[in-house]
């Protein structure tokens, strides 16, 4: 599709502008500590964020029987080969316990499975198994297509510069955020 109905099709949901605009506003006119500027970065942020996920969700995962996280701790296992479940929680970041869940919803589905570790029959990794990596690679090529779509009005260089930027937000973050 071209032109017009590419341009409409590719809106999920739209932007409330106006609303982010009269919210600057307000703010702007309030004493310290409102931040319009901190307020208007944070509020689009978290918009595309939300807007993201929720397509990502309802057009790749959602179809395949996946969640989200799912996918992410799945897409992690097949990089990395076997991996313990605190490791995924660390670079998922989330809790042991949401890791722990969604281990267990994926091992009901034959996607994952648990493993004791050799030298410590105690301690497991979680692996991938055949259909999680048959899965993984599916719903990988698929989410990569929409990646690119909602990317597609940025430049390379414009990627890589919006990239360079939320790394150092990351990077930079909240002393009280961990890891």
């Amino acid at each position: 599709m071209t032109g017009a109905g590419a341009d409409a099709e590719r809106q999920v949901v739209p932007v409330d502008v106006r609303y982010a605009a009269f919210a600057r506003e307000r703010l702007a006119a309030m004493p310290p500590p409102a931040d319009p500027a901190a307020f208007d970065l944070a509020y689009h942020l978290l918009q595309l964020s939300y807007l993201l996920v929720t397509d990502l969700e309802n057009r790749v995962h959602r179809p395949r029987g996946l969640t989200l996280p799912g996918f992410r701790l799945m897409f992690k296992l097949w990089l990395l080969g076997p991996t313990q479940p605190v490791r995924l929680a660390e670079l998922s970041v989330m809790s042991r316990s949401a890791v722990t869940n969604a281990v267990n919803t994926l091992e009901r589905g034959g996607l994952v499975e648990r493993r004791s570790m050799p030298e410590d029959r105690r301690a497991v990794v979680v692996a991938l198994t055949p259909a999680g990596e048959a899965a993984v690679r599916e719903a990988f090529c698929e989410q990569t297509l929409r990646e690119r779509e909602w990317f597609d009005s940025l430049d390379d260089a414009e990627r890589a510069e919006l990239t360079r930027l939320l790394i150092r937000l990351l990077h930079h973050r909240p002393a009280d955020i961990g890891p």
